[in-house]
C-alpha cells in the first residue's frame, strides 16, 4: 500500500505541473492557446478523480481482507497448485472459481462471498470481473456495518 502512494505521489506531482502549465496555456490570451490549455486542464482532473478512487478501493478492499482475517475467514489459495511463475494452475484456478461461485449463490448477500468470487476471478486471470465483484462486496460490507 506504501508503494501505491509513492506512485500516486509522483502522479500528482505530474498533474499539477502538468496543471500549471494548462493554466499558462488559457492565460495567454489567444485562443488557440486557451483551447488547448483547457484541453490540457481536463488531464489533471481526470487523473486525480481516477488516481483517488483506485487508492479508495485499495484501502476498501485492505480493510476487508483484514477483517477477513480477524475472523479467520480469509480464503486460503495457498494450497491450490501453481507454476513455476507462482500463478495457480488454470484447472485448480476453475476449480475454485467454481466452489466460490456456488458458495456465492447459496449467499449472495454475504460480502464475504463476494470478497472470494472476487479472488477466484482474479486467480483465473479476469481481472474485470474481479474488480467488480470486489467493488459489489465492499458496497455490501457498507451496507452491514451502517457505513456510507
Amino acid at each position: 500500500m506504501i508503494m501505491a502512494f509513492v506512485v500516486a505521489g509522483a502522479l500528482l506531482v505530474y498533474l499539477v505541473l502538468l496543471g500549471g502549465r494548462a493554466l499558462i496555456m488559457i492565460t495567454s490570451g489567444q485562443p488557440v492557446f486557451v483551447a488547448l490549455g483547457l484541453a490540457v486542464l481536463v488531464l489533471p482532473v481526470l487523473g486525480g478523480v481516477l488516481v483517488a478512487d483506485q487508492l479508495r478501493f485499495g484501502a476498501s478492499t485492505e480493510r476487508l481482507a483484514r477483517r477477513l482475517h480477524d475472523e479467520g475467514a480469509l480464503p486460503d489459495v495457498s494450497h491450490l497448485p501453481t507454476r513455476p511463475s507462482g500463478r495457480v494452475e488454470r484447472d485448480a484456478a476453475d476449480a475454485w472459481f467454481d466452489e466460490k461461485q456456488a458458495e456465492l449463490e447459496a449467499a449472495p448477500e454475504d460480502w464475504r462471498a463476494w470478497f472470494a468470487l472476487a479472488q477466484a476471478y482474479d486467480l483465473a486471470g479476469d481481472r474485470n470481473r474481479g474488480r467488480r465483484a470486489m467493488r459489489h462486496a465492499i458496497d455490501l460490507e457498507k451496507r452491514e456495518s451502517g457505513r456510507k
